[in-house]
């Protein structure tokens, strides 16, 4: 049976709304998450700081672990669109590499999370913990070190960069990126996200030998 159409629009304000609201309970919980950690990220602690009822809360998650994971893609669809999404508009392989390197450390000088990468704080607090959190957050590390990889592979393949594993040279751009948020977070030294600029762009730029 076709739904009465003056029923369409109020059901439709309705998820809209729903929607939204839980969009802003996950922006809290994303900011929450950088600062208190994954862990505490209760129903009960999210309400407290969003001013959401736990009732409310519970209807949208229902579970702590369904909150982490939903905040988890939250991370990840801003981890997309304030860094890959960016870099990946570059037609030269170098520039999306090199790209890819500044637009996250743009990220977390421009303190779009007050934690500092997301990614970097979740990994640390879950690395030791099994189930379906840690793997979660084990996935997305995963795929970023693998187009790090990709990437560097096809700067190698052009001749632009010598030819050592792009899986080493992927790991050495890694940390230096995960150093600077470390010294940026902790001591507030904006001269470490300077220096793993420098230091990541000299890297990319040893050229191939002669003759290799």
């Amino acid at each position: 049976m076709a739904k009465n159409p003056t029923n369409a629009a109020p059901e439709r304000r309705a998820r809209s709304d729903g929607e939204r609201t839980r969009q802003a309970i996950l922006e809290t919980a994303v900011r929450l998450a950088t600062v208190e950690g994954l862990e505490r990220l209760s129903i009960g602690r999210l309400a407290e700081e969003s001013g959401v009822s736990k009732s409310g809360l519970f209807a949208h998650f229902r579970s702590k672990e369904r909150l982490q994971l939903a905040t988890i893609e939250a991370a990840r669809e801003v981890f997309v669109r304030e860094i890959i999404a960016p870099a990946e508009a570059a037609s030269a392989p170098r520039e999306r590499i090199e790209q890819l390197c500044e637009r996250f450390l743009s990220y977390v000088e421009r303190l779009v999370f007050p934690g500092g990468c997301f990614f970097a704080v979740a990994a640390a607090e879950v690395g030791a913990r099994p189930g379906p959190v840690r793997e979660r957050i084990a996935t997305y590390q995963r795929q970023w070190m693998q187009l790090l990889e990709r990437n560097i592979a096809q700067v190698q393949a052009s001749g632009l960069l010598d030819d050592a594993p792009a899986s080493q040279i992927a790991f050495e751009c890694n940390a230096l990126l995960i150093a600077a948020n470390t010294a940026f977070v902790l001591h507030g030294d904006r001269t470490a996200l300077d220096r793993a600029r420098y230091a990541i762009r000299a890297r990319l730029r040893q050229p191939a030998e002669a003759g290799a």
